[in-house]
């Protein structure tokens, strides 16, 4: 991996880390829908601003179904889902859950018979499991009725990716800038009419402004460009390695900014979540360690 890509790596996870922080921000005071669907507009226009500038065209009449598809579950679910939990659930605790998506996916694939459930998937999807017990059952914060619902919220959107990552395997071959910009466009749509039984319960400060901006324009719109570049550079399993550095930005983020404790169930249930991603996903740091050029040689 080039210095220029591993920059981009950081700064992905960093960007993306943060997102839990905005939602946990704006969420208590928009509500999860408001959220969700300003977060999809702006990160949407972001994108359609670049797609004239590089001449994009998204052939709508071709492939609405597959943008509707690729929206619902990999933008328009997962959004609202997070951004419901974020009103009760700390950033942390959400960027955490976040990264189940992974063991997730490899579920879905094993059952849906396109890929096999071997004794290494078994296990990492059984140390997941365990990581997730260990978070939420040793985290007094979560130990409501209401915080367990949050908590179910956040892994039925990592759910939701899983879903998707499985769909994209026999989804029409559409470029990935068409597919990211089409399917938040899609999510738009999608939650848009959902907006009128939710009305904005106080008017946000500019605080609130801001992270709803960031959230859309910053870890929406720009994080895909950047995604996607990686992905363009270095192949989607250098690109997959973000996984394991946006639970610590996420951790890190909450530390910094809202004061959010780090208990050592944190730590340890982070540690064994990411080994279940190691196992199911087959990306160790011996396979990135194989794909990063030292950078002290360039």
């Amino acid at each position: 991996m080039s210095r220029s890509s591993f920059i981009r790596l950081i700064l992905l996870a960093a960007i993306w880390g943060s997102s839990f922080l905005f939602m946990r921000i704006a969420a208590p005071v928009l509500g999860a829908v408001w959220v969700a669907e300003l977060r999809l507009v702006l990160g949407a226009l972001f994108l359609a601003t670049v797609g004239l500038y590089l001449s994009k065209k998204l052939e709508v009449g071709k492939y609405w179904r597959h943008y509707l598809t690729l929206g619902l579950f990999d933008s328009a679910i997962p959004f609202l889902l997070f951004a419901w939990a974020a009103q009760t659930l700390s950033a942390s605790l959400l960027a955490i859950l976040n990264a189940t998506a992974p063991i997730w996916g490899a579920a879905i694939a094993s059952v849906i018979g396109r890929q096999p459930l071997t004794a290494r998937i078994l296990v990492g999807l059984s140390l997941g499991a365990i990581g997730v017990t260990i978070l939420v059952g040793f985290d007094m914060s979560v130990s409501s009725p209401h915080s367990m619902l949050a908590v179910t919220a956040v892994l039925g959107a990592s759910f939701c990716y899983g879903i998707a990552s499985n769909y994209a395997f026999s989804a029409p071959a559409v470029g990935s800038f068409n597919n990211a910009s089409g399917s938040i466009w899609a999510s738009v749509l999608l939650l848009l009419p959902v907006m009128a039984f939710f009305p904005v319960a106080e008017i946000p400060n500019t605080g609130i402004v801001s992270a709803v901006f960031a959230l859309g324009v910053i870890c929406s719109g720009v994080a895909y460009l950047i995604y996607f570049r990686l992905i363009e550079d270095e192949g989607a399993t250098s690109a997959l390695s973000v996984t394991f550095l946006v639970p610590v930005f996420g951790v890190l983020w909450g530390y910094i900014f809202l004061d959010e404790a780090i208990g050592w169930h944190t730590l340890t249930g982070a540690a064994v979540v990411l080994a279940g991603i190691v196992l199911v996903t087959g990306l160790s740091l011996r396979t990135l360690r194989g794909r990063i050029k030292p950078l002290a040689r360039e």
